[in-house]
């Protein structure tokens, strides 16, 4: 824990007292990573003071790169990625796969703001995040192959020229198929993941690109008869979440 408030710190994030939640994300949190290749993710979620959500000035999330914002980090550098829980929350509702990795991973702080959230997991988890797993994955796989431009930092000059193809991207794909299958039959999502072998093996290019868009066309498949036999409700109750969200606040501002 202490190596990764150190990162916050060094980011010079505002409020590091007020975190209730912190992990490392990336493809260390998916057990996809490759050794010397990938920089260290740091994900968290924070309770603003009243005044921030309150008042005339916000902070809905926080955002940090060492190595800036026009060009990707080396195996060296460290991004720093932090939510307001009202922020995180909303990103959950819309089942967005990065923010519902939150409710898997571990959690390197002990908060019982986080601990509510957690023994309210099931209020996060419905067949509408469907869309956005496989969403995301379709644009992965498009990035894959060129189909789709390759993200606002660049596209992995290096990946393509040795491999033929982004593999990173191709590996993101099949992880968030994979996701989102487990998510819609079992009600969570197994982190790291259980297929990782095959994950690494996707990112170090054991596959050809045929290979890897036979492999996503039959999870595509899987995951909307996931999403149709589901027992998970439609969508999120957002009501039930307000009024957690309502309840964690005020118990952390009133426990200041």
């Amino acid at each position: 824990m202490a190596d990764l408030l150190k990162q916050i710190r060094a980011a010079e994030f505002p409020f590091t007292d007020r975190l209730i939640h912190l992990f490392v994300g990336g493809s260390e949190l998916h057990g996809a990573k490759v050794h010397d290749t990938d920089d260290l993710d740091v994900y968290g979620v924070y309770i603003e003071p009243p005044e921030m959500l309150l008042g005339l000035e916000a902070l809905p999330h926080f955002v940090w790169s060492s190595a800036g914002d026009e060009r990707r980090n080396g195996p060296d550098g460290v991004d720093v990625t932090l939510y307001s829980l009202r922020k995180w929350m909303t990103l959950a509702c819309k089942g967005n796969p990065a923010a519902l990795h939150f409710l898997f991973s571990g959690n390197s702080l002990r908060h019982s703001s986080w601990a509510d959230v957690l023994s309210n997991k099931d209020l996060f988890l419905a067949r509408s995040s469907a869309k956005q797993f496989i969403g995301f994955a379709d644009d992965q796989l498009k990035r894959m192959t060129g189909e789709k431009g390759r993200g606002k930092k660049g596209h992995r000059t290096e990946l393509e020229e040795k491999y033929g193809y982004d593999v990173k991207a191709a590996m993101h794909g099949l992880r968030l198929l994979y996701e989102c299958k487990e998510l819609l039959s079992e009600g969570r999502v197994t982190l790291p993941r259980p297929e990782r072998a095959l994950l690494v093996r996707v990112r170090t290019g054991k596959y050809a690109v045929a290979e890897v868009s036979e492999m996503a066309k039959v999870l595509f498949v899987e995951c909307r008869e996931a999403a149709d036999l589901s027992i998970l409700p439609a969508s999120v109750d957002r009501d039930a979440v307000s009024k957690l969200a309502t309840t964690c606040y005020l118990n952390a501002w009133n426990s200041c």
